[in-house]
C-alpha cells in the first residue's frame, strides 16, 4: 500500500493516541490532520463527510474511508507488510482473543475510564457541576475493569496481555485508555491505579516497546491537564 494515510485525530482523544503511535512505531507513512475536540471540529460539516458520526480518530486511505479505533488498528496491521506480526497475529486464536479484549474494552474499560473522567474532570473544567453519583458509577465499573484485567488476561509469566512478550493491539488500546488517568489530580490517580501493581507494571511495558513514540504522543496529556485547571478555575469564579 503506497498511499499515504491521511489520520483524522486529536491527541487529547485515548484512541487518537493509539492510532498515531501504532503508526510510528510501525513506519507507516501518515498525514496527521487534526481535529480540535475542544473546539468542536468534529462536528463541522467538512469532518462529518469523513466520518458521519463525528468521533474521532478516523483515516482516508486512497479511497478508503474508515473510523472506529480498533477497526483502523485491525486495518493498518492488515494492510501493511511491514507491520511486525506480534501487533496482529495470523493465527486465528490469537487473533480471535484480541478480538475478545478489544470488544470487552468499549463496555468496560472505557465506559469506566472515560466516565470517571468525564464527570470528575472534563464537565467542571467546561463549567458543568460535578456529577458525583455518575462519577461513583464510573470509578466502580473501571475498578472492576481493572481487576479483570489482573486477574484474567496478565498471566505470571509474559509482559504483556495473554502471557505474550510482546504487545499487540489491544494492548497498545487498553494502555492509551488508561493514560488518561494523567488528567487527574495526582491522589485520585492514586487512589484509581495504586492497588493494581500488574497493570502498573503493563503500562510501563508497554511504554518501553513503544518508545520513543509512546512517551512523544503522550506528551501532550500535562499540557491538557493544565489547560483543564485553568478553565475549571476561570468558571469558579464566574
Amino acid at each position: 500500500m503506497t498511499a499515504v494515510v491521511k489520520l483524522y485525530v486529536d491527541r487529547i482523544s485515548q484512541p487518537s493516541r493509539a492510532i498515531v503511535i501504532f503508526c510510528k512505531i510501525n513506519d507507516i507513512e501518515f498525514e496527521e490532520i487534526r481535529i480540535n475536540l475542544l473546539e468542536r471540529q468534529h462536528h463541522s460539516p467538512e469532518y462529518l463527510q469523513v466520518n458521519p458520526m463525528g468521533q474521532v480518530p478516523a483515516i482516508v486511505h486512497a479511497h478508503f474511508q474508515l473510523f472506529e479505533s480498533h477497526a483502523i488498528l485491525i486495518y493498518l496491521a492488515s494492510a501493511y507488510p511491514r507491520v511486525a506480526h506480534h501487533w496482529y497475529p495470523a493465527d486465528l486464536f490469537k487473533r480471535a482473543q484480541i478480538h475478545s479484549v478489544l470488544d470487552w474494552h468499549h463496555s468496560n474499560l472505557r465506559r469506566g475510564a472515560a466516565g470517571y473522567v468525564r464527570s470528575s474532570t472534563l464537565g467542571p473544567a467546561l463549567g458543568l457541576t460535578l456529577n458525583q453519583n455518575a462519577a461513583d458509577e464510573a470509578e466502580q465499573v473501571l475498578a472492576s475493569s481493572l481487576s479483570k484485567i489482573e486477574s484474567f488476561w496478565l498471566k505470571e509469566t509474559g509482559c504483556f496481555l495473554f502471557g505474550a512478550n510482546q504487545p499487540s493491539i489491544a494492548d497498545l488500546s487498553m494502555v492509551c485508555e488508561i493514560m488518561q488517568f494523567e488528567l487527574l489530580d495526582e491522589k485520585d490517580r492514586t487512589r484509581i491505579l495504586g492497588p493494581h501493581k500488574k497493570v502498573q507494571k503493563w503500562i510501563e511495558n508497554t511504554r518501553d516497546a513503544t518508545k520513543p513514540h509512546f512517551d512523544e504522543v503522550n506528551e501532550i496529556l500535562p499540557k491538557v491537564k493544565a489547560i483543564l485547571q485553568e478553565m475549571q478555575l476561570a468558571n469558579e469564579k464566574v
